[in-house]
């Protein structure tokens, strides 16, 4: 696959989809982390970011100032300016190491690089860890964000979460959410597991679902 700019077709990207998948929790009270795309996402989402968030050769990654995930995150920083350029979209882009990987954030008001339920923001940051495995040769797990749309998803979920976890409790019956990413399925993970309740995911991509339960004697 080619991840140029050119061969990704500008605001076209929705077409993309995300095919990271993540690992099912089975048991949030015993410590079991559902990978980001996020977010998940590999305990801070998303994720979303994905079911790569625990790749083995992360084991080794220099956070330094010109360590591997500064590289990463420079390379993706690259692509998606190129991109933005050729979209003819504006938009400032920041990049920073934290928690163990590489983020970018590009800094605008357009939702168009965020489409949809997050789509298009899943298809660039898709390409962009494409972009530098091409560049570098090894897998990333580079987070991106666009217009600060994963924080504020971030806080809608966690509020969602709470909500679940109050009628769980309140009832004792489990609670099926609403078909989420990986990114946003690690959130409400987290979310539960701090509660002392259980989840896990059911379902196949794009509808795989977060179901939240009281905890397991």
């Amino acid at each position: 696959m080619d991840p140029s700019p050119e061969a990704a077709g500008g605001p076209d990207l929705a077409s993309e989809q995300d095919e990271a998948t993540d690992q099912d929790r089975g048991a949030a009270t015993v410590g079991d982390v559902e990978s980001e795309e996020a977010g998940d996402d590999a305990g801070t989402s998303d994720d979303a970011d994905d079911a790569d968030a625990d790749d083995a050769d992360d084991t080794d990654e220099d956070e330094g100032p010109e360590g591997p995930l500064d590289i990463e995150g420079e390379v993706a920083a690259d692509y998606l300016e190129e991109l933005l350029d050729i979209a003819d979209e504006d938009g400032d882009i920041d990049t920073f190491v934290e928690s163990g990987r590489a983020h970018v954030a590009i800094i605008t008001d357009s939702d168009v690089l965020i489409g949809r339920n997050g789509e298009v923001l899943e298809a660039l940051q898709e390409l962009a860890r494409l972009a530098v495995l091409v560049e570098t040769g090894h897998r990333s797990r580079l987070m991106l964000d666009i217009g600060g749309h994963r924080e504020h998803r971030r806080r809608e979920l966690e509020v969602m979460a709470a909500d679940a976890i109050d009628e769980v409790k309140e009832t004792g019956e489990s609670v099926r959410l609403a078909p989420m990413n990986p990114f946003e399925r690690k959130i409400v993970h987290d979310a539960v597991a701090a509660a002392g309740l259980f989840s896990e995911s059911e379902g196949e991509e794009p509808n795989r679902r977060v179901v939240v339960m009281v905890a397991e004697d």
